[in-house]
């Protein structure tokens, strides 16, 4: 990559301007919010509202009366409408259509906010070498992430009354990745190189960590799209038992039951058993890493990092449990995606901490 980027003015790691690390600041914000925002499509029942993908076009929304019966007519034509929202009246589907709109047009705007800094920040030559591909690669992913949020709606506008659940994972768990990567960035321009003074023992221990956080969010994805919580809404048992019985029998364990998840409970049992037992493991591990670090040399910064990342941790955990026991007929707004929320914001900390160790320079024996 590095030949690509001949002949292009570079500053210094440690002279990044203010005007850079803004922008970096202002995209992670709009990341952050477009998976609200994307949250909250999900859970309103918005995502398959415009059932068309017109890239400019689609900017503008149906300004009369006549174009507005000409989108309810193409939403009529779909599953969800004949399944689920059948005798829906315009004014409802104007809800649901602005939340799906909404969605998109932020999208649009988080290019625009990308695009257009980029290339004058490329011009004037305000980006290091270290950061410069970085930047290039955040771009080439959101465009892929468009790509991938298509390929999810048009999979719920052709059989099934929802967008499949595997293709919704890879979607959030794209976002998540252009998430931490552009954090990641971001770490780098504020802080070039972190302080703190720990062996390679506790690095591969944070990437653990990492790695665990990225599982259980996706977990959690697979549980938003298979809508799981609705099947069992107890804790801390599942449907009564800690092993759902539909998993003790061998008979379910079969492709057509990941498949076709929606036509049985092994699926949702399975990930209820997958999400729950994942969130106590990382939960432990977070709590026993924290302890063994606190009791190293280690900066402040990173000393209130930790106790940071474990004081998300306990508010997600109490989300999920709230969220979890309030799915009655249908999955709360409000707590789901403050869930999803504060998910991102966790693995951002898991991201911080592990930046703080990323400095080999500093490595100890001990």
């Amino acid at each position: 990559m590095a030949s690509i980027f001949k002949g292009i003015r570079y500053t210094q790691d440690f002279e990044i301007s203010k005007a850079v690390k803004a922008w970096m600041i202002a995209g992670l914000i709009m990341v952050f919010m477009q998976v609200v925002i994307g949250g909250i499509t999900r859970l309103t029942g918005s995502g398959l509202s415009i059932t068309k993908w017109e890239i400019v076009t689609g900017t503008i929304p149906p300004l009369s009366t006549a174009a507005w019966e000409a989108a309810f007519e193409l939403y009529k034509q779909t599953p969800q409408y004949q399944r689920i929202n059948a005798g829906m009246q315009l004014s409802e589907f104007k809800f649901i259509f602005f939340w799906e709109y909404f969605h998109r047009l932020w999208a649009r705007l988080m290019f625009f906010v990308f695009i257009i800094p980029f290339g004058w920040f490329l011009y004037k030559g305000m980006f290091s070498r270290r950061l410069l591909p970085r930047m290039v690669v955040v771009v080439l992913l959101a465009g892929l992430e468009g790509f991938f949020g298509w390929i999810m709606v048009a999979s719920g506008l052709t059989k099934r009354p929802w967008v499949n659940a595997y293709n919704l994972t890879l979607h959030l768990t794209m976002a998540l990745i252009i998430f931490s990567y552009l954090l990641w960035t971001t770490f780098i321009a504020y802080q070039p190189k972190p302080e703190t003074y720990l062996n390679k023992r506790y690095r591969q221990f944070g990437t653990g960590l990492l790695l665990l956080t990225f599982v259980q969010l996706a977990l959690g994805a697979m549980m938003s799209g298979t809508k799981a919580g609705l099947f069992f809404p107890t804790w801390p048992d599942i449907g009564g038992a800690f092993i759902p019985e539909v998993l003790m029998d061998g008979a379910n364990w079969q492709a057509t039951r990941f498949i076709e998840y929606d036509t049985h409970s092994f699926m949702p049992a399975l990930l209820h058993f997958l999400h729950r037992n994942t969130a106590y493991l990382l939960s432990v591990l977070v709590l026993f890493f924290v302890y063994q670090v606190q009791r190293q040399a280690i900066s402040p910064l990173f000393r209130r990092a930790n106790w940071i990342m474990v004081g998300v941790l306990i508010t997600q955990v109490t989300l999920g449990i709230v969220t979890l026991i309030n799915c009655k007929a249908k999955i709360p707004v409000d707590l789901g995606v403050a869930h999803q929320a504060v998910a991102v914001l966790l693995l951002g900390m898991v991201l911080f901490v592990n930046y703080q160790m990323s400095n080999k320079s500093y490595e100890t024996t001990t």
